[in-house]
């Protein structure tokens, strides 16, 4: 007696994979826009945060000292003792470096300020002064 064997093959075709890679496309070109742009705007935010939480480093900083690092000094001072800081009680971070912007460059520190007893600033993504959205400057004042 013979058996009959069906065998069901199953699976996709190249057209319906092609379709699937299409609509992923099409979702991937609306959607990525929307992600860098809420990207660059939590970079925009973090940058405002640090440099609060470095301006209330700097204060504190003042209240051992008696005043704010020079720029010469810079924020190196809140790490390392100056020469002339006879009542550093630091170092002032967690960390042993000076945290970097959100774009990994230098925050700007200017003693005396311009804007007020200090100056702290980042020129934001495009490291230029000016501009808008994630390039806008990241300012102190």
């Amino acid at each position: 007696m013979k058996k009959n064997k069906h065998i069901t093959e199953s699976g996709f075709t190249l057209l319906e994979l092609l379709v699937v890679l299409g609509i992923i496309a099409m979702l991937a070109g609306i959607v990525g826009p929307q992600v860098m742009k809420h990207m660059g705007e939590s970079k925009t935010k973090a940058a405002k945060v640090q440099i609060e939480d470095l301006a209330a480093t700097l204060d504190m900083y003042k209240l051992d000292v008696g005043s704010y690092p020079n720029s010469e000094e810079g924020l190196k001072a809140l790490i390392e003792a100056p020469n002339n800081a006879k009542r550093w009680n630091g170092p002032y971070l967690r960390k042993s470096k000076i945290p970097l912007d959100p774009w990994q460059q230098e925050y700007h520190y200017v003693s005396p300020g311009e804007h007020g007893k200090f100056d702290l600033f980042t020129l934001g993504a495009d490291i230029k002064q000016g501009g808008e959205g994630e390039d806008q400057d990241i300012v102190s004042w």
